[in-house]
């Protein structure tokens, strides 16, 4: 029992750890691009078409050039391990810039309502 539970937390790293191999776009194959989660053989073919014409130089390059990957989807292939020129797309976690950007806003509406509670409390049964 103890072997199975073993051999089944060894897999489990073995498989997570090539999951989020880092593949760049100017060297990969279809292969390899295909391996990329959010990539498939059409985006594969159109990223070595794009390729062949000259190398991708950065992000917003790689972007320009192959249709269909905006901010968004940059940022989520981006997680998955897809490189350009061995770097990551910037802004990729955007889940947490967005968090980080929220967090101050809370704050100011908690110090108001502590320095104004009578308000505060107007301002909830208003809504």
């Amino acid at each position: 029992m103890i072997k199975k539970l073993m051999l089944a937390i060894a897999t489990l790293v073995a498989s997570t750890g090539f999951a989020f191999a880092q593949v760049d776009v100017n060297k990969a194959d279809a292969a390899a691009l295909d391996g990329v989660k959010g990539v498939g053989p059409s985006m594969s073919k159109a990223i070595i078409d794009e390729r062949s014409k000259g190398e991708f130089k950065d992000w917003a390059d790689f972007q320009k050039r192959v249709k269909g990957v905006g901010e968004k989807r940059a940022a989520k292939l981006s997680q998955a391990g897809l490189q350009v020129n061995g770097k990551s797309a910037e802004g990729a976690p955007m889940a947490a810039a967005g968090d980080k950007a929220a967090k101050p806003a809370k704050a100011e509406k908690a110090a108001k309502a502590k320095a104004e509670p009578g308000k505060a409390e107007s301002a909830k049964s208003a809504t």
